[in-house]
C-alpha cells in the first residue's frame, strides 16, 4: 500500500508533511532499520568468528567494524543531495538491491581487503535505508511511537542474532550471517511500497513572518549537539560497563549474564515507550528518562558493590531505550525537509565512534573511574539541557 502525504492545517506554524501511519509503514521502519545495521547489532558474535575462522587480530577486526559504522554514517553525505530531489521509494529500492549484492559478495570474500571493501558497499546501502527510516518515522502522526519501534526492532534482531549465530557459525562459518542478512532483505522487499512514492519536498511555512530563521538554525544546532553527546555518553558507558562488574566482584560469566538481562530490559524499555507514547506529554517523558539515566550513572560512583552495579546496569539499559524514542521524536519536529534527520544519522555514528574512544583514553590516562563517570554525567546533563532549551523555544 503506497503511503500518501497529507498536510496538517495549523495556522502560523511551518507546514508539516505527515505520513499516514499504517501497519506496512510500521513494519517497513522496524524491519529495514533492524536489518541495515545487522552486523553491528551482532558485533560480539561476528567478531569472535572473524578471530577464530579468519585468524584476524583485534585491530583488524576493529577496523572492519569501524568501516561498517563509518560507511553507514557517510550515507548522510549523498543524502544531502537526494533527500528533496529524488523519489524516496526509488532510493530505497536501489539501496536494498545494493545491500543484497554487498552481502552476497561478502559471503564469498576470500581476503581481508575484499571483505573490507564489500562491507563498506553493503553498509553504505544500509545507511541510506536507515536515513529513509529515520526520516519517515519523524513524519508520522506519532513519531515517539515509531522511534520506539525503530529501537525495538534493532534490539530484538541483535538479541536473536547473538543467540542464533554462534551455533550457525560452527556449522556454516562466517558467510552464514551475510546470507541471512541478504535473505531477510529479499523477503522484506515488498514492504518498500510503504515508503513515499514521490519526491518529498522541503516544507514551506504558512506564515513566513512567524518563522524566525535564526531561532530555527539555533534549535537544529542544539538538537544535533544534544544527540551527539547523548550517544557519546551511551556508547562510552555501555562499552566499558563490564569493568564496573569486574570491580564489584563478578566473574566473566556472571558479568555476561547481568548484561544479557540488561539487554532484555532494554527491549522492555522501548516497548513501554511505544505503549505510552500517545498517553503522556513528550517533554515530561524526556525529562523523566534523562533523570533516570543520570541516576543510573551516579550509581556507578565509588566502586559499586554487586547489587548496586546490577541496578545501575539494568536501569541504564532500560532508560537508554526508553528515553531515546522521545528525544528523537522531539528533534524530528524541527525537521522541515528531511535533512535534519539525515544529519542525525551521521551524528549517531559519530557519537557511537567517539564514546568508546574517549572512554578508553580516560581509562588509560586516569587512576580511578571518577573522571570516566564525570565525563559521562557531563554529556548526559548537557544533552538534557540542550533538549530543554529547544523544547522551551518551541
Amino acid at each position: 500500500m503506497n503511503e500518501s502525504l497529507h498536510t496538517q492545517e495549523v495556522n502560523d506554524i511551518p507546514q508539516k508533511i505527515v505520513l499516514k501511519s499504517s501497519l506496512n509503514l510500521l513494519l517497513a521502519i522496524i524491519i529495514f532499520a533492524a536489518i541495515a545495521p545487522g552486523i553491528l547489532m551482532t558485533a560480539p558474535a561476528v567478531a569472535s568468528q572473524l578471530a577464530s575462522q579468519w585468524q584476524l587480530s583485534a585491530d583488524k577486526i576493529g577496523y572492519l567494524f569501524s568501516a561498517e559504522l563509518g560507511a553507514m554514517s557517510f550515507a548522510t553525505i549523498p543524502a544531502w543531495y537526494w533527500i528533496n530531489r529524488i523519489n524516496w521509494q526509488r532510493i530505497a529500492v536501489l539501496s536494498i538491491i545494493v545491500f543484497i549484492i554487498g552481502n552476497l559478495i561478502s559471503a564469498f570474500a576470500t581476503t581481508y581487503a575484499a571483505l573490507f571493501i564489500f562491507r563498506i558497499i553493503a553498509s553504505l546501502a544500509g545507511g541510506t535505508l536507515m536515513i529513509i527510516c529515520l526520516s519517515c518515522a519523524g513524519k508520522t502522526e506519532n513519531p515517539s511511537r515509531m522511534y520506539a519501534f525503530w529501537v525495538l526492532g534493532q534490539l530484538i534482531l541483535g538479541t536473536l542474532g547473538l543467540l542464533a549465530l554462534p551455533p550457525l557459525f560452527e556449522q556454516f562459518g562466517l558467510r552464514i550471517v551475510y546470507f541471512i542478512l541478504a535473505a531477510l532483505m529479499i523477503v522484506s522487499f515488498p514492504l518498500i511500497k510503504a515508503f513515499p512514492d514521490q519526491v518529498v519536498k522541503k516544507e514551506q511555512p504558512q506564515n513566513a513572518a512567524m518563522v524566525n530563521t535564526k531561532n530555527n538554525v539555533a534549535n537544529k544546532t542544539m538538537a544535533i549537539i544534544a544527540i551527539l553527546v547523548f550517544y557519546i555518553c551511551l556508547s562510552q558507558v555501555w562499552t566499558f560497563i563490564g569493568l564496573f562488574g569486574e570491580k564489584s566482584g563478578l566473574n566473566a560469566e556472571e558479568n555476561g549474564r547481568v548484561l544479557a538481562i540488561a539487554t532484555v530490559l532494554g527491549i522492555i524499555g522501548s516497548m513501554i515507550a511505544a505503549a505510552i507514547a500517545s498517553k503522556f506529554k513528550t517533554n515530561k517523558l524526556v525529562f523523566l528518562g534523562y533523570g533516570l539515566l543520570i541516576a543510573s550513572i551516579l550509581l556507578l560512583l565509588d566502586s559499586p558493590v554487586v547489587t548496586r552495579f546490577i541496578i545501575a546496569a539494568f536501569l541504564f539499559k532500560f532508560t537508554w531505550t526508553f528515553v531515546l524514542p522521545f528525544i528523537m521524536a522531539t528533534v524530528s519536529q524541527l525537521d522541515t525537509s528531511g535533512r535534519l534527520m539525515n544529519n542525525i544519522n551521521l551524528v549517531i555514528g559519530g557519537g557511537m565512534a567517539l564514546g568508546p574512544a574517549i572512554g578508553g583514553y580516560i581509562l588509560v590516562n586516569s587512576t580511578n573511574m571518577v573522571v570516566f563517570i564525570s565525563f559521562a554525567l557531563l554529556c548526559s546533563i548537557c544533552s538534557a539541557i540542550l533538549v530543554a532549551c529547544f523544547l522551551k523555544k518551541n
